[in-house]
């Protein structure tokens, strides 16, 4: 079938109490909309169709992705009047989904499933069974198990309100009956609101039966309302992602005190020490360990290398039997060869460090091209930039670079060259010679240190 999936994110979100669409408030580093989205493409539909309002532009400027279709819904008069608005966009359509932006953690899997059960009949829904079930409109049965209606709870009689099975909003309809039924409700209810779910009682008394199914977890229907319920989904999401990794080998020191928030590729025997956080699409090979409180963004590290405590890895490509940290920045477009160390409070940025290379101290390496077997001092630093221009320094197989160096880029220095302790170079260094840049030391006699003035 034809089917076209609409997403309404066009709530005002009072309770988040923020000047930001709730929809764009971020679950696992991406907005809350941008997971619905990923769900729905899952779907493989032919039309994908979001309905905004509130910050509307904000959130059309969030995703400009090209198979997006808009619709606004500029007056908020209930999820009825919501699917109203996006009625133009889905001729030609069989059939239509309709999700939530704010329920983020609904699965693709239980999607399809209820997409199958509308393949028998022209209105499928996703209910739950809860055990507190307030604030949910509840499930209506007759005796035979027939749905015949949702009431919301503001509506709802005393016994109506003991029911525990809810409708979760998400559904699958027929298109041409969806648009018959969206032209006959009304907002006669106590929010004066058009309601989607009255057009299960007007399926339900045209003799249309009406399918049920509900979702693996209760987490996939929950919805975010204020902050407190963004962190609640927020630890559900991450600790289901952590259970995913330590199913396919990866060791976590403590699954709830990890964050993933975007893609980890992880080889069987890595592990992960605690608040370490996982940022876009980062790939670690086997037995890489992971020091705490590290930040990994956008990189690749190679076999049983090791990040200790308190260091950031973004942007780069890191080798096999490298040693980073603790305190170690690897900034974008660096590529550290294998059995490299970076030590603590090193930063390298776009730079190339040949294998067996090291930098343990409190150095700064930047638009660098460093050969095999080097050692970087403590206190070193390539001053690359000029105010205006960076300008790259090249190192050489085997040189030794003192302590407390500067290298003034533009400059070579040759192999196996070394330069003495506390040299400023700014010109390039020949190989295979001791180079040195630094002031004769001179002790003055006789001198005395002035005292203070009675």
């Amino acid at each position: 079938m034809n089917t076209g999936v609409v997403i309404l994110a066009a709530g005002l979100g009072k309770r988040m109490r923020s000047c930001l669409p709730k929809v764009l408030h971020p679950l696992a580093g991406r907005p809350l909309l941008a997971h619905v989205l990923e769900t729905a493409r899952a779907l493989n539909p032919l039309r994908l169709i979001i309905v905004y309002g509130h910050g509307g532009e904000q959130v059309r400027a969030a995703f400009p992705d090209p198979d997006c279709l808009w619709v606004e819904q500029a007056e908020q008069r209930g999820t009825g009047n919501a699917v109203m608005q996006a009625l133009p966009v889905l001729h030609g359509l069989d059939q239509v989904v309709v999700l939530y932006g704010d329920v983020p953690l609904i699965q693709a899997e239980t999607l399809k499933a209820l997409l199958a059960l509308a393949e028998e009949t022209p209105l499928a829904l996703l209910t739950a069974e809860l055990v507190d079930p307030a604030g949910y409109g509840r499930v209506v049965r007759d005796q035979q198990g027939r749905v015949l209606r949702v009431v919301e709870e503001r509506d709802a009689d005393e016994a109506e309100r003991q029911i525990r099975e809810v409708n979760t909003g998400l559904l699958v309809a027929e298109r041409r009956h969806l648009e018959g039924w969206l032209a006959q409700i009304g907002d006669d209810n106590a929010q004066g609101e058009y309601y989607l779910t009255d057009i299960i009682a007007l399926a339900a008394q045209a003799g249309i039966p009406i399918a049920t199914t509900q979702p693996q977890g209760i987490h996939e229907i929950l919805g975010v309302n204020d902050r407190q319920q963004l962190a609640e989904l927020e630890r559900i999401y991450q600790r289901g992602q952590a259970e995913a990794l330590m199913r396919s080998g990866v060791t976590l020191a403590d699954p709830d005190r990890f964050d993933l928030r975007g893609r980890l590729i992880a080889a069987p025997d890595v592990f992960i020490d605690i608040d370490v956080i996982i940022e876009g699409e980062v790939h670690l090979a086997s037995g890489v360990r992971i020091g705490p409180y590290c930040l990994l963004k956008n990189c690749t590290i190679g076999a049983d290398s090791e990040v200790l405590s308190h260091s950031v890895i973004e942007g780069a490509r890191v080798g096999s039997q490298v040693r980073i940290g603790p305190f170690a920045r690897i900034r974008p477009e660096t590529e550290l060869a294998d059995a490299v160390h970076i030590g603590n409070f090193v930063e390298v940025k776009k730079s190339r460090i040949a294998q067996g290379s090291k930098a343990n101290h409190l150095s700064y390496l930047g638009d660098a091209e460093i050969g095999l077997g080097v050692n970087i001092g403590a206190g070193t630093i390539t001053c690359n930039y000029d105010g205006v221009n960076k300008h790259p320094t090249c190192i050489e197989d085997g040189a030794f670079i003192g302590s407390n160096t500067a290298l003034v880029a533009p400059v070579r220095i040759g192999a196996y060259a070394t330069i003495g302790a506390g040299s400023v170079i700014t010109r390039d260094v020949p190989p295979d010679r001791l180079t040195l840049a630094r002031a004769r030391q001179v002790t003055v006699e006789g001198w005395r240190r002035p005292l203070k003035r009675e």
